[in-house]
């Protein structure tokens, strides 16, 4: 006679309000403020069109954040568009949310990893990446509280980088250099990369397992998280388009360090200091994000069971956390920044578009969540083509995992 399947422990809800908002920020105030504005502006073409992609990248992400702060409050546990694509779609389209998010934030956590040692350590900045990554898997390791203070302490410091940068070069001279003209599929492009600055919200979202009170809380972080980052990556943007122009801007490949130049070359020691703190913020709790995604996949079979164990000392997924940071340390040793920004936005916004598709189930009359859907398809369409090319890959190489778990027949979850 087969055994019972024993009761899977669950996560423990230790994040109040002010816990839920600080991993937010920290998620979304990170290097993508650092590193997407170059990008971004040769795709737009111009000032003018690179502040309509972040305006479009901004309304983007907010309808997002609605319909996943609804579906957090309907199904408060870890995984996000995962779980609900799962329950409200079809088992294929939460898996394909699962697996797109897991492969494209471990390539970004690689390329994050990267960047702290670009900034940090430039001479090695490979063995910085590593010891960052176990760093930070043994700092979440320690509890989801552990992970939300030092979020909180990353995010403030990078607001404190960010004010100072923003600071000078208002008070600072202006030699903006122009940039040709706004392209409209160029816009897109553009949107396209800056949604990868904002894709962070949702952490709060995939931890909502571990949020105290989750149908108030999660609703209120996402809404306040995204509301000052929208104000930060305006302040920002306007800032650097006034002071380098959508030129100077398109040829940087650290946009806030030649910002610092040119209005207060005092600050670029602080710009770095705090482009390394930020990445640190996002790479701490973009390997908790990926640890509770492949927690929600374990527990359904969707990836080998033993990845669903939890501490129970901590209430951590311990085993999908140290999986995650193994993929991404090796990821490290041959991971290149260019393109991950396109590709992990590919895959964050297919991850979207489910949840958006998720939500349409629950009020179709209700636009926003078809507003977030065409905009995710649309706006993944617009990337370069490498982007897309190796997003498309991913997807099919997932659905014949997926082919092959359905034609071996999954064990009931338990």
């Amino acid at each position: 006679m087969p055994t019972a399947p024993r009761a899977r422990p669950p996560l423990r809800r230790r994040l109040g309000l002010p816990s839920a908002i600080a991993i937010g920020l920290a998620s979304m105030l990170g290097a993508g403020v650092f590193v997407v504005w170059g990008p971004a502006a040769r795709a737009a073409g111009s000032g003018p069109g690179l502040l309509a992609a972040l305006a479009i990248a901004a309304f983007l992400a907010y309808c997002n954040a609605r319909s996943s702060a609804r579906l957090a409050a309907l199904y408060p546990q870890a995984g996000g568009a995962y779980v609900y694509g799962t329950r409200l779609l079809h088992p294929a389209a939460g898996f394909a949310a699962g697996w797109a998010f897991t492969v494209g934030k471990t390539a970004s956590g690689a390329a994050m990893a990267l960047t702290l040692g670009a900034y940090l350590l430039p001479s090695h900045p490979k063995a910085l990446a590593a010891a960052a990554v176990v760093a930070f898997c043994a700092v979440n390791l320690l509890g989801v509280k552990r992970t939300a203070v030092a979020s909180a302490v990353f995010a403030a410091l990078t607001l404190l980088v960010l004010g100072a940068v923003v600071t000078a070069g208002l008070t600072g001279p202006v030699a903006a250099q122009p940039l040709g003209h706004t392209h409209p599929w160029g816009t897109l492009t553009a949107a396209g990369f800056i949604f990868f600055a904002f894709a962070g919200y949702a952490r709060i979202a995939t931890l909502g397992e571990e949020v105290a009170r989750p149908a108030w809380t999660v609703p209120r972080a996402i809404a306040i998280a995204l509301g000052a980052t929208v104000a930060v990556y305006a302040l920002v943007a306007v800032t650097a388009l006034s002071v380098l122009g959508a030129g100077t801007l398109a040829e940087s490949t650290a946009p806030l360090a030649d910002l610092a130049g040119a209005s207060a070359p005092a600050l670029l020691p602080l710009v770095s200091i705090g482009a390394g703190v930020a990445v640190a913020g996002v790479l701490l709790t973009l390997l908790a994000g990926i640890g509770r995604t492949v927690l929600a996949m374990a527990r359904d079979g969707r990836l080998p069971r033993p990845l669903a164990a939890v501490s129970g000392r901590f209430g951590v997924p311990w085993a999908a956390e140290v999986a995650a940071s193994a993929l991404v340390l090796l990821l490290v040793s041959a991971f290149d920044l260019t393109g991950a920004i396109g590709f992990s936005s590919f895959c964050v916004l297919v991850y979207y578009a489910v949840a958006n598709a998720s939500a349409v189930t629950l009020d179709r009359r209700a636009p926003l969540p078809w507003i977030g859907l065409g905009g995710c398809l649309l706006v993944a369409a617009s990337l370069p083509p490498a982007s897309v090319l190796g997003g498309l890959a991913v997807l099919a190489a997932g659905g014949a995992w997926f082919a092959f778990t359905e034609r071996r027949g999954r064990p009931a979850a338990g």
